[in-house]
């Protein structure tokens, strides 16, 4: 495991989070398009543990995801940055935001989840699930 030093734009929030993998997963989900403004955001899936904010503090905003339970999204209340959404489907993990760790973009893609929303346009980087992670 590293850990891995993360801050929003503004510099009001900071985190770390420990992954096991140096790598990211695209989420190409309609929620994820909407609330990023991007075709695709960057991602792991991590044991809540793994995620330590050390400075500032987080909003909340919740929506349904396709599971029908509440998904949390956290962000700066500043720049509206979001390190990390937990899904309540998935137990005591969070989705942390690979995109703003320090060091990044060194990162592979290692999966794609929801293939089937995925743009036409946008080739196929890594193996591809058309919805979710495998359990």
């Amino acid at each position: 495991m590293t850990t891995y030093e993360g801050r929003c734009h503004c510099g009001q929030t900071e985190w770390t989070a420990q992954l096991g993998q140096a790598g990211h997963v695209l989420c190409h989900c309609d929620a994820c398009k909407i609330l990023s403004g991007s075709e695709a955001t960057l991602n792991q899936i991590v044991p809540s543990s793994d995620f330590k904010l050390t400075k500032g503090h987080l909003n909340k905003y919740t929506y349904k995801g396709d599971s029908g339970n509440e998904v949390h999204c956290y962000y700066c209340p500043n720049c509206t940055a979001h390190p990390y959404h937990h899904q309540t489907v998935m137990g005591e993990k969070y989705v942390v935001r690979t995109s703003l760790l320090k060091g990044s973009k060194e990162f592979k893609p290692v999966a794609e989840v929801y293939g089937k929303d995925r743009a036409e346009w946008m080739p196929e980087v890594a193996t591809t699930f058309e919805q979710g992670p495998p359990e």
